[in-house]
């Protein structure tokens, strides 16, 4: 089934109050975190300047970068893995997982494993995928869908997280309480086994050090941590946009992440490994570089800006698009504005679903305002805006957009035909009007009226006024 188009799938999401409280109530939190945390660095301008130089440097060479990531992690020994689509990474990570013979994996808070549908494709071959982080958890219990790409679980309340590990999780009992110490603590005694028993994990990775072969994971649990130290064996996915050419750009990174995710200084956990050490953490180690249309929107002058995203979310937290429709509207991986970008990007825009995702903001600016590496997003959607026509141009039918803008075309390029349609037009429309609105207009136009009143018409034309005062 094809996925709706955004203002579709926003319908229901708008008509959630519960959901649209509880991430109003997440994304005001945040914001306002991540503001203060701005405002009191000293040098954060110059901090954000360095991560789009530091970005764009990266992209220019990737290549480069790539090759010498894959070299330093073989003589790491671990073992690096191309996959030119979703479709490839898929059979390399399911054949990893059927090698070691493991039936269960464990897996820390990844938008990639998403962006490939890992936990499905695992499934059908036999595997039982546990979400290690608490809002992914949840997620994953609920059968429901992320909606933050910091908190997929954003959209559920302390009330609802209680009720739903009371059913779902052995053990929480029926007097679980909604205070966050007893739901940690549930969620941390339902993880534990899983940990200790797991031989396979499968993390992502924030960046990819090319240098050293390198891969950094920040978080806020320590869930990551325990996948990245305990089971026998380690599959990192990531895309081939996370490579950081050194160790002195982490640095830049370091800063800015925290400060854009969370309003923090630092991440509580910032874990960073380097391909196998006998005797110590996984006996094997794979890493996954994966395109899946990557270097498709690098070779887009204007749009390759957004594969500087590091993911903090902040984009998301001033959207008031998003704030209203939450993030799954906009597809499966990429949430908020930044998803509006990138998902048509990577994918094309010839589904309608995804030639939708430009349209899914106002241009106010404000997530280009606080970007940390400076993606100036409502340039892009414009951009993206231009693809979205320009691919309907090329149809053999043409959409019944259009049809009508070539017809005003026709009807505009002609004094007379224009004046005559004006006449008929204002006609026509004062007849649709009731006390001077028009409340309903038929066909494509009836969009206009979903959500407001149009305006009649005067009865006299501004041509017509001139011509009869200044003949």
């Amino acid at each position: 089934m094809p996925r709706p188009k955004f203002a579709a799938a926003a319908r229901p999401e708008l008509a959630d109050t519960r959901s649209r409280r509880n991430l109003r109530g997440a994304t005001a939190a945040l914001r306002g975190r991540e503001a203060a945390a701005a405002a009191g660095t000293a040098d954060w301008e110059d901090l954000r300047e360095a991560g789009r130089a530091i970005g764009d440097g990266a992209l220019l060479d990737l290549d480069a970068h790539l090759e010498e990531l894959e070299r330093a992690v073989t003589e790491a020994g671990g073992t690096v893995h191309w996959a030119a689509d979703a479709a490839e990474a898929r059979l390399v990570v399911t054949g990893l997982v059927r090698a070691t013979g493991a039936k269960e994996v464990v897996k820390a808070a990844s938008a990639t494993t998403r962006e490939i549908g890992l936990n499905d494709a695992l499934a059908r071959a036999g595997v039982t995928v546990r979400e290690t982080g608490v809002a992914e958890m949840v997620v994953q219990l609920g059968e429901d869908a992320p909606s933050h790409l910091l908190s997929p679980a954003a959209h559920r309340d302390r009330a609802e997280i209680a009720e739903l590990l009371r059913r779902a999780v052995p053990g929480a009992g029926p007097g679980l309480a909604d205070d966050p110490e007893a739901l940690a603590a549930a969620a941390r005694t339902h993880l534990r086994d899983r940990f200790l028993r797991a031989r396979v994990a499968v993390t992502g990775a924030n960046f990819l050090v090319a240098e050293t072969g390198t891969l950094v994971l920040l978080e806020s649990e320590g869930n990551a941590r325990m996948c990245l130290t305990l089971p026998e064996t380690l599959i990192s996915i990531a895309g081939i946009d996370k490579v950081v050419p050194t160790w002195d750009d982490m640095e830049v990174f370091l800063q800015l992440l925290p400060r854009s995710s969370t309003g923090d200084r630092m991440t509580p956990y910032v874990s960073s490994w380097t391909g196998v050490t006998p005797g110590d953490g996984p006996r094997a180690f794979h890493l996954v570089l994966l395109d899946n249309g990557r270097t498709r929107a690098l070779a887009d002058e204007v749009g390759r800006a957004a594969l500087r995203c590091i993911r903090c979310s902040a984009c998301s937290n001033v959207c008031p698009v998003y704030e209203r429709t939450g993030g799954r509207p906009y597809g499966p991986v990429h949430p908020g504005p930044i998803g509006a970008v990138l998902t048509p990007l990577t994918r094309g825009v010839e589904s309608a679903a995804d030639a939708s995702l430009p349209y899914a903001s106002t241009l106010c600016g404000a997530c280009a305002d606080v970007c940390p590496v400076k993606i100036d997003i409502p340039d892009v959607l414009v951009h993206l805006r231009g693809k979205v026509v320009e691919s309907r141009r090329r149809r053999p039918v043409p959409t019944p957009e259009m049809a009508l803008m070539r017809g005003l075309a026709w009807t505009m390029g002609d004094p007379r035909r224009h004046e005559a349609a004006v006449r008929r037009g204002v006609r026509w429309a004062r007849l649709l009007s009731r006390g001077g609105r028009i409340r309903r207009l038929p066909g494509l136009l009836g969009k206009w009226t979903e959500a407001r009143d149009l305006p009649a018409p005067p009865a006299e034309s501004f041509r017509g006024w001139w011509d009869r005062t200044r003949a």
